[in-house]
């Protein structure tokens, strides 16, 4: 569909965020496609992340910080007062920068959220999820025989794919992804790229990254930040190409950032 919009998952309309005094995001108005990959960049502290953490409600963690504007998944706006931030976390999943699995086994992560969810009726089924959750994560084959040791003791490429097999699990519709790679080698990082791109066909993604090349890679939407406010928003190739604002233009070539 060449309309993104016309299958927008997320809306975001004059989404700004204070933390205490200080505004950290002006009034963010962005289109988010489902069963696609948008890139948020931007240089450090733009407000990127900040925004990334609106869709799933994790700034109500921080002291101080106030969401102001409206996000609208699937028609229902996350900051209203009935909807439960818990319930909205298990439909927007979230993959961190630092790989963080729990202190529990490799099965013990994936089985977590099912669990709690209530997802699961039975042992064979709840089996049948962590092994499927982990093949979509491509890393059923790499630890098959070793479930019950801890997820700690995987590589640090292997705990991001455990962490995104233990965000798949419990069947989220969005995926939001802070910086995944940005603490992994080359080749682990490729290994995530590659994953990205199968499970878009499945979710709706959200990535926020510090590489470029990462975002014309992965993505086929991208929003450039600029000190707390998105500059503009559209097709990868026509942001990377040819952006309509001078600001994306200086920072893709490498005049800022």
């Amino acid at each position: 569909m060449s309309d993104t919009a016309a299958a927008a998952k997320v809306k975001a309309r004059g989404v700004r965020v204070f933390y205490g005094e200080k505004q950290a995001l002006f009034d963010v108005s962005l289109d988010i496609p489902d069963k696609a990959v948008t890139a948020l960049i931007g240089p450090s502290g733009c407000g990127k992340s900040t925004f990334l953490r609106c869709i799933n409600r994790m700034n109500d963690t921080i002291p101080g910080c106030r969401v102001e504007g409206e996000i609208v998944l699937d028609g229902a706006d996350v900051n209203d007062r009935d909807v439960d931030p818990v319930l909205l976390r298990a439909r927007v999943g979230m993959v961190f920068q630092k790989p963080n699995p729990f202190p529990k086994t490799i099965f013990e992560n994936v089985a977590y959220g099912p669990r709690i969810h209530g997802i699961v009726s039975s042992k064979s089924e709840l089996e049948g999820l962590v092994e499927s959750s982990l093949r979509r994560a491509g890393l059923w084959d790499e630890v098959a025989d070793r479930l019950h040791q801890p997820g700690t003791g995987l590589s640090g490429g292997q705990q991001q794919r455990l962490v995104i097999a233990r965000a798949i699990a419990v069947s989220p519709e969005v995926i939001l992804m802070d910086e995944p790679c940005s603490a992994l080698d080359p080749i682990a990082t490729a290994r995530i790229e590659e994953l990205i791109d199968e499970l878009r066909t499945q979710y709706c993604i959200v990535i926020v990254t510090h590489s470029m090349a990462q975002a014309a890679r992965v993505s086929q939407k991208t929003g450039f930040f600029h000190m707390g406010k998105l500059v503009e928003a559209g097709p990868t190739d026509e942001i990377f190409t040819n952006p309509r604002d001078t600001r994306t233009q200086d920072y893709i070539t490498g005049r800022f950032g």
